[in-house]
């Protein structure tokens, strides 16, 4: 009796973990489907002048274009506004890849008070900034290269 329990409690365990592994393989693909949906950023607290002085600021700040200097792209020049750009498969992306390593949504840039951060949005190959997989919103450096699967981006003055 009590070996028939111990089998019957394996065979539910094991029922559950299989649930748990289909459930989590739909979610992946969906994610990468569909994309990983709205990013939760915190804001970042601004320091020093007040916002009438930061108003009267002169020039722009920072890089001015996007460039694709790696795969199929490769000579793309996008100037850069205050706009996120979205970088992915995905039709409605600023920048459409052809890459079968890409995700539909893959990362977007944004643009805060003039430095421009790389944000990874669950992409299932990752992004890389510099040789390093970003996690989080991370600002990019000038001239470091972004990468996502065989494409290359870089930010330039």
């Amino acid at each position: 009796m009590t070996a028939a329990i111990v089998v019957q409690t394996f065979r539910f365990g094991f029922l559950i973990l299989l649930w748990l592994f289909i459930f989590a393989a739909f979610r992946v693909v969906k994610a990468d489907l569909f994309g990983a949906g709205p990013a939760r950023v915190s804001p970042v607290p601004r320091r020093g002048a007040p916002a009438a002085k930061q108003a009267k600021r002169k020039g722009p700040k920072g890089p001015r274009q996007l460039v694709v200097t790696g795969g199929s792209l490769t000579g793309t020049r996008i100037t850069l506004g205050t706009q996120p750009i979205l970088v992915g498969r995905a039709d409605d992306s600023t920048v459409v890849l052809t890459d079968d390593f890409a995700s539909s949504r893959h990362a977007r840039l944004t643009n805060r008070d003039g430095d421009w951060y790389v944000e990874d949005l669950g992409s299932t190959n990752g992004t890389y900034l510099d040789r390093a997989r970003v996690a989080g919103p991370t600002l990019i450096p000038s001239g470091a290269p972004i990468r996502i699967g065989k494409t290359v981006l870089e930010l330039r003055s």
